[in-house]
């Protein structure tokens, strides 16, 4: 009999199961459901199914269950339980809807959480390890982490009662755990992070916050045999430093195929596209609350007198496009702030003249709440100076900085605010590329005091923005900002205001 096994891995799959785009529903070469279909040319008695995190939110279905359908079971447990996954780990996405949507999809996905790195009042919230026999005798000791980046992001009242160690430190143990415990042919971690450096030269990539910790996890763990990784989006197959990893693209792009050999103890790893058709019988389960959707989704707002359409991403950030004017004036309006920031996320395609929520959540991507913070003078320049990092420039252009793009897209960590006035000079070293700050033209001192509106996110400091993290709250708002404008312009059911460009981004 043969000693080969098989591991099959999704993740950050983020709520997409219906293979088309939600903006113009022309198909795509992604979802869960084209991944089924893959996942059933493979799938045999010595193989198992792993998904690796980040599957409760990110689509628009996932979107509007959340926010009009809430009572009923949650779409990606009934679709993933259907699909007979044998083991779950937790992404930091998986925390965006609180603890009860969190421990109703673990109730109900119908197979083990092997998160070992979570703790919910004290309790692990997954196995801490588990040993996986096959049919053939090949025995595999599994175990999950997490990034403990989390509370950097999420909403404190998401993760009330949850505490999150390290990912690293968690691996370590776990594994001396297995190596000194268990007989097993092969051990393997599932690891809802990416890699902080380079796989080929080990240069950092990022700032070493800990969020990524994949190539200190293959370079410092001895017996981590394989290394299934996510959260960056990427899709990477190979070794290192003999471990072998892989990571998928995201929004079910792509299924990781892990070949096992029990008498050789080598592994095949591969990253295959879902270029396949969907699963019908997947899609079937979802179609009513889908087609519910994609009705609310048609359901007209308002129209707008002034240009709110993308028509090029860079130059919709170089020169600030008067769609995040609008963003920042419901923004302002919402929070009675002083100041408000908002960012335009990666492929927004932004307003037309006729619009509807599915505009509103194509453009708008992610759940966010607002938070009002309390900043001096000296603070809103330190911000403006890390969002400024977000540029260089080559060949006497402006273009994005090359750690913003690779080795996964930040775009969102790049802010445009209203309520001041300010100058980027690009050319300028990094810490002191704001050449002018004003308000209402007149210079802002560093000991002033203003409110500053932000997302969630950025409140919590995502993107590196300690100074707005420790900056004291002054309210919150608890309705999304797809909610927040939605409710806007229905009040104002025509959107007119005169252009504002008050940021200069120069070389």
């Amino acid at each position: 009999m043969s000693r080969t096994v098989r591991i099959l891995a999704t993740s950050d799959i983020h709520g997409y199961v219906f293979p088309f785009s939600y903006a113009d529903r022309k198909p795509l070469n992604q979802s869960l459901s084209r991944v089924s279909t893959l996942i059933k040319k493979f799938r045999d008695e010595n193989t198992i199914l792993i998904d690796n995190g980040d599957v409760l939110e990110g689509s628009p279905l996932t979107f509007y269950h959340h926010t009009k359908e809430e009572s009923s079971e949650e779409p990606m447990t009934k679709v993933m339980r259907h699909m007979h996954y044998d083991y779950v780990n937790l992404g930091n996405h998986d925390f965006n809807y609180g603890p009860d949507t969190l421990f109703a999809y673990l109730n109900g996905v119908g197979c083990d959480c092997i998160t070992a790195n979570v703790l919910y009042h004290g309790q692990s919230v997954g196995k801490r390890y588990t040993v996986h026999t096959f049919p053939n005798g090949v025995r595999i000791a599994l175990f999950g982490v997490d990034t403990h980046y989390i509370p950097n992001w999420e909403q404190p009242e998401n993760i009330v009662g949850f505490a999150f160690c390290d990912a690293l430190e968690t691996a370590k143990q776990v594994v001396r755990e297995i190596r000194e415990k268990e007989s097993a042919d092969f051990v393997v971690g599932v690891y809802h992070g990416g890699f902080e450096r380079d796989l080929e030269s080990g240069e950092p990539t990022e700032d070493e916050t800990g969020e990524n910790q994949g190539w200190r996890m293959c370079a410092e763990i001895d017996g981590l045999d394989l290394l299934i990784t996510g959260h960056q989006h990427r899709s990477l197959s190979g070794v290192l430093n003999g471990t072998a990893y892989t990571q998928t693209f995201d929004n079910g792009r792509e299924l990781a195929v892990i070949e096992l050999d029990g008498d050789t103890k080598e592994i095949r790893t591969q990253v295959l596209k879902a270029e396949c058709e969907p699963d019908e019988e997947l899609l079937e389960l979802l179609q009513d609350e889908e087609d519910r959707c994609q009705i609310w989704l048609d359901q007209p707002l308002g129209r707008s007198a002034v240009d709110l359409v993308i028509h090029d991403e860079n130059d919709a950030r170089v020169h600030k496009s008067q769609l995040i004017t609008f963003l920042n004036k419901v923004t302002l309006e919402a929070t009675g702030a002083q100041i408000a920031a908002n960012a335009l996320f990666l492929h927004a395609t932004g307003f037309p003249e006729q619009i509807t929520m599915r505009d509103l959540v194509s453009t708008y991507v992610y759940p966010n709440t607002l938070v009002v913070k309390q900043v001096t003078g000296k603070v809103l320049r330190e911000y403006l100076e890390k969002d400024a990092e977000f540029f260089t420039a080559c060949d006497g252009q402006i273009i994005v900085s090359p750690q913003y793009d690779y080795p996964k897209p930040q775009h969102f960590n790049y802010d445009m605010l209203d309520g001041i006035e300010y100058t980027i000079c690009v050319s300028n070293p990094i810490g002191s590329r704001i050449t002018r700050l004003t308000r209402f033209g007149k210079d802002i001192a560093d000991d002033e005091v203003f409110t500053l509106a932000v997302n969630n996110y950025r409140a919590a400091g995502g993107g590196n923005f300690n100074m707005i993290k420790t900056a004291p709250i002054v309210k919150e708002i608890q309705n999304s900002m797809v909610e927040i404008l939605a409710e806007y312009i229905m009040k104002h059911p025509v959107i007119d205001f005169e252009p504002v460009n008050n940021i200069q981004v120069i070389l």
